[in-house]
């Protein structure tokens, strides 16, 4: 298992930028694919972005395509989301997840592919 705590979150004016952070502890964090989710008042929990155990082979949601930047840096065991250009409806509490995957490649899109989740940290981007 592995431990997950994200912050960086906060409240931003429309067209600002902040930068999450999920810093792991536990089982070794480069032995698993990680994903950022976010879930909006009164909506499910959906996909923002998602990235490989190495760091190479990333995925991104249509609604954040060109303004998020997932990465992560394994020497420091976290996780990282990279938010430009937000918008009113970016508003949501940001979880970070990761899970096992299959080799050092795969990127994981789905919520049921993640086992372990953090407390999530919120986003609030006024317009």
């Amino acid at each position: 298992q592995v431990q997950l705590i994200e912050s960086g979150g906060g409240l931003v004016q429309a067209g600002g930028s902040l930068r999450l952070s999920c810093a792991a502890s536990g089982r070794t964090f480069s032995t698993y694919a990680m994903g950022w989710f976010r879930q909006a008042p009164g909506k499910e929990r959906e996909f923002v972005a998602a990235i490989s155990r190495n760091g190479g082979p990333k995925y991104y949601a249509d609604s954040v395509k060109g303004r998020f930047t997932i990465s992560r840096d394994n020497a420091k065991n976290t996780l990282y989301l990279q938010m430009n250009s937000l918008k009113p409806e970016d508003t949501a509490v940001y979880y970070c997840a990761a899970g096992v995957g299959q080799g050092w490649i795969s990127v994981l899109l789905r919520e049921v592919e993640y086992d372990n989740w953090g407390q999530g940290t919120q986003v609030t981007v006024s317009s």
